[in-house]
């Protein structure tokens, strides 16, 4: 039987600051390797902020941990200290728009964000319109800020362009007589501008930026700012090497060689090993790639997740093939639904939910011309390993 005291360990002989190789912590400017010039860039962006004036509304574009949303949470954070210098009140609300996908929670997050106690306005989580937490929201701004930043996180999420509207049309329509308003939307999706609207496009869309994906000699770089998060000794010669290689040769995307890093220190920490070896990067390398593609399907319809571990099965079953058509993938989709006693949904919708995937970079669709016998039709290859993709959906 084990004993109480045996439960908890209060060593940690791996880690000395755990929290340096998590997602959500904003490094220091030291910390932060190979994006000097998009820093420089995106600063000269919201420079007038400085002086009370409009900043430029800004899209950053770029795959997956290329350092889109810790550059602009950076340059923001530096540009309200910096404009607090010279009385100059700045204010910064994000938005992470994964989960405030339409227009209500958007606005509701960042009123309820930039609201003080000593503004008297009320931001309830709901029960009011949305009209009404605009019109809060309008009074807050010009009541507590000479500035606003509002950083809208992957932007390509949300349901409409309505606040994109709002927000960058704010100050010309009259909404706000004294606070300027600036807009920082940050998306995965080079296409996404495509969808916008015309009216939204010429306003938002004013500088546009690229985050290319990082090199090896980047994450390498990128991790050993980071190697303090560890107790001093314990990573062995070639584990941060190893995780940018594998980093690099994917994805170049450094959220993914920190998970890797961080990952191999918790199985070194499960093994009771004292050193993180180069075995247990291999072996968390498969855990990262598991957690990349979960993130990149999370909030995913149970359709939308059927008709990707259709072509995943396919994949698995005729690798040779690496492309199926709309019907192929379908006749698979029909049967997993039998499997889950689901309703079916119709070809055009399982189209759609296709197009939906190709768009977030997780299939690939081409059109092909089968001349005078098929005609034209659509082939979709999957772009993940299909292995990791039914593992992932079968667990759900």
């Amino acid at each position: 039987m084990v004993q109480s005291d045996d439960l908890f360990s209060r060593e940690d002989r791996i880690f000395a600051d755990k929290e340096l190789l998590e997602i959500n912590h904003l490094p220091d400017d030291g910390r932060i390797v190979g994006r000097d010039d998009e820093i420089r860039s995106l600063a000269n962006a919201l420079n007038p902020a400085l002086f009370g004036q409009s900043p430029s509304n800004v899209l950053l574009y770029g795959k997956t941990g290329t350092g889109k949303s810790l550059c602009a949470k950076h340059v923001t954070r530096q540009l309200v200290a910096e404009a607090a210098q010279d009385s100059v009140t700045v204010g910064e609300a994000y938005v992470d728009c994964a989960q405030d996908t339409t227009e209500t929670q958007a606005v509701q997050t960042i009123a309820s964000t930039l609201d003080t106690d000593t503004t008297g306005i009320s931001v309830p989580d709901k029960g009011i319109s949305t009209s009404t937490y605009y019109k809060r929201l309008w009074r807050i701004l010009d009541r507590e800020y000479d500035v606003v930043i509002v950083l809208l996180d992957e932007i390509d999420k949300l349901e409409d362009d309505a606040i994109l509207m709002q927000l960058s049309r704010a100050g010309e329509a009259g909404k706000l007589d004294r606070c300027k308003l600036g807009t920082i939307g940050i998306s995965n999706k080079i296409k996404y501008k495509d969808r916008m609207d015309e009216r939204v496009k010429s306003s938002l869309c004013e500088r546009e930026f690229v985050f290319p994906p990082y090199d090896a000699t980047q994450l390498r770089s990128i991790m050993e700012a980071r190697g303090d998060a560890f107790e001093e000794g314990v990573l062995g010669d070639g584990t941060i090497p190893l995780a940018a290689a594998y980093a690099a040769q994917e994805h170049g995307d450094a959220r993914k060689a920190i998970d890797i890093l961080r990952y191999a220190g918790e199985l070194a920490q499960t093994e009771n090993d004292a050193t993180v070896r180069e075995e247990y990067v291999e072996r968390a390398r498969n855990r990262a790639e598991n957690d990349r593609f979960r993130e990149l399907v999370r909030g995913a319809t149970p359709h939308s997740k059927r008709v990707l571990r259709a072509l995943a099965e396919l994949s698995i079953d005729h690798a040779s093939d690496r492309a199926f058509r709309t019907s192929r993938v379908y006749t698979v989709y029909e049967r997993i639904c039998t499997q889950e006693d689901s309703d079916l949904l119709s070809v055009r919708r399982v189209r759609d939910l296709l197009r939906e995937h190709a768009f977030l970079d997780v299939i690939e669709r081409t059109n092909r011309s089968g001349g005078s016998a098929d005609g034209q039709y659509t082939e979709h290859r999957l772009l993940e390993d299909s292995e990791v993709v039914v593992e992932v959906l079968g667990a759900e």
